[in-house]
């Protein structure tokens, strides 16, 4: 009976266990159905097939053909010495072919081959500038075989965007643009265009990165794996839903051919580029009116800032910012009421606020906020006009090792030797030191530290008397404007203590 009732005591406790066993199961099984459910809600795999997709949109996809007239090289072709047996074999081919010395000067046509798109039905059509630069004839043809001439209608460099425009009987097929800001790595996409002279074709792949910058100031490319070739620039990057988000570019390629890094100029850059040669047939682009530069972790340092966030103007020349009282060693936090995070921020969204419109600026100086209203100048306009130096009186001659560097009071003739104004300031760098943290940052002979700590650097004893007050403050590092050239930047350097 004892045996009996332990028996079933025990029998019971593992009847509960398996009970607790099974239920623990089934949670477990019902959160993993749960999280599976949601992960195929989230996830989504490969489409079975892209046709219906290129069918719908291939209408709307051009080839681009352009002829150039040019100049043909007299000293092109081939080199032999003199007096090889092959001067007159070589000499005879180059003038039945027009350039030899008997034909090198006389035009020829050169032919190019691009892509583009129709955004609208009465015949605009965006491609890549570089297509249709200097061209003297450009031909558009359709899917359907049909071929236009076209005009253009303006260009911009920067963007390497074009916009023409054809004269048809008949609408045309058209595609919208789509919201660049919301692909996400991994999304597939369809590029479509003229690869290598194969009209209209088909390549798919996926976005590989965003916010890519190439060498343009206003660059925001998205990286693809779909294949892009030459031939391609100009033609659209499509998502799944047959909106334009890109026009394919550039490729990196040691080959010349696609090894799956190709780049598109985001829609979101494209539209407002479009819609500015639409109306004015150029851009106009808001300008600000200063030189900026990143604040990096230890300008930071220097500056006694929390974060490295923002924009911090070196220079600010005749222009808007200055009207409005911006100045040298300002951080720009904010523009228009959004945050800037760095300098390649603040530049897109000044170029996209429209020109003569006031705006609100915040900045960080000498560790308090400030808020500024600037009213925008244009960028074009304001573009190649030359900035002066900052004048000042010249001081006594004096030099000093300091920071790893020899500097000395500019003098008129250094300052006309490295191109200033003769009334330019600062301390002219007539040695760095090749183990100095100066020169690992940069700083060479021939550059002028304009100010140290935010304050202008006249005599040497101006930058012994910055390098003690930061010392004496605690700072780890001494934050200095140098120009080379015109051109300003700040360096942080450190200083021992």
């Amino acid at each position: 009976m004892h045996s009996k009732s332990i028996t079933s005591t025990r029998f019971a406790a593992d009847s509960r266990q398996t009970g607790m066993v099974r239920g623990l199961t089934a949670l477990v099984l019902g959160a993993a159905l749960v999280l599976g459910q949601a992960l195929a809600v989230d996830a989504r795999g490969a489409p079975e097939s892209f046709a219906d997709l290129s069918e719908s949109i291939s209408p709307s996809v051009v080839n681009i053909t352009t002829s150039t007239t040019v100049a043909a090289s007299v000293e092109g072709g081939p080199q032999v010495p003199p007096g090889s047996p092959f001067e007159d074999f070589f000499k005879d081919f180059l003038d039945r072919n027009g350039n030899g010395n008997g034909g090198g000067d006389k035009p020829r046509r050169s032919e190019a081959l691009g892509s583009g798109f129709v955004i609208s039905e009465d015949g605009f059509i965006v491609t890549n500038n570089h297509v249709i630069d200097k061209a003297d004839e450009i031909e558009i043809e359709f899917f359907s075989g049909k071929k236009l001439p076209a005009k253009l209608i303006g260009t911009d460099p920067k963007t390497d965007i074009a916009l023409l425009k054809v004269e048809s009987d008949t609408p045309l097929p058209f595609v919208p643009f789509g919201n660049s800001d919301l692909m996400r790595v991994g999304d597939w996409v369809i590029a479509m265009g003229n690869p290598l002279g194969q009209g209209f074709s088909v390549s798919a792949g996926i976005i590989s990165a965003r916010g890519r910058a190439l060498s343009g100031t206003y660059d925001d490319y998205l990286q693809t794996d779909a294949a892009i070739n030459r031939g391609n620039s100009g033609g659209p990057l499509f998502n799944m839903d047959g909106q334009v988000v890109g026009v394919n570019t550039a490729i990196l390629s040691p080959t010349g051919g696609s090894i799956g890094i190709g780049f598109s100029m985001a829609s979101n850059v494209v539209t407002k580029v479009i819609d500015q040669l639409k109306e004015f047939g150029e851009t106009r682009r808001g300008w600000l009116g200063v030189r900026i530069q990143d604040v990096t972790p230890d300008v930071a340092e220097a500056m006694g800032l929390a974060d490295a966030k923002g924009a911090l103007i070196t220079d600010v020349p005749d222009g808007p910012g200055k009207d409005a009282g911006l100045l040298s060693g300002d951080v720009i936090t904010q523009f228009d009421g959004s945050p800037v995070a760095d300098t390649r921020e603040l530049v897109r969204r000044v170029a996209d606020a429209p020109v003569g419109e006031a705006v609100r600026v915040i900045v960080l100086r000498e560790g308090k906020t400030e808020t500024l209203l600037v009213t925008l100048g244009r960028r074009e306009t304001a573009e190649g006009e030359p900035i002066p130096a900052v004048g000042a009186p010249e001081p006594e001659p004096a030099t000093a090792d300091i920071l790893g560097l020899i500097v000395k009071p500019l003098t008129a003739e250094d300052a006309q030797n490295l191109g200033l104004a003769a009334d330019a300031q600062g301390l002219a760098v007539m040695e760095v030191d090749e183990v100095s943290e100066a020169y690992a940052k940069g700083l060479r002979v021939g550059d002028v530290i304009t100010e140290a700590g935010q304050q202008k650097v006249v005599r040497v004893k101006d930058l012994q008397d910055r390098v003690e007050e930061a010392k004496a403050a605690g700072r780890k590092s001494l934050l200095l404007l140098i120009r080379r050239g015109g051109d300003p930047r700040f360096v942080a350097l450190g200083i021992e203590q």
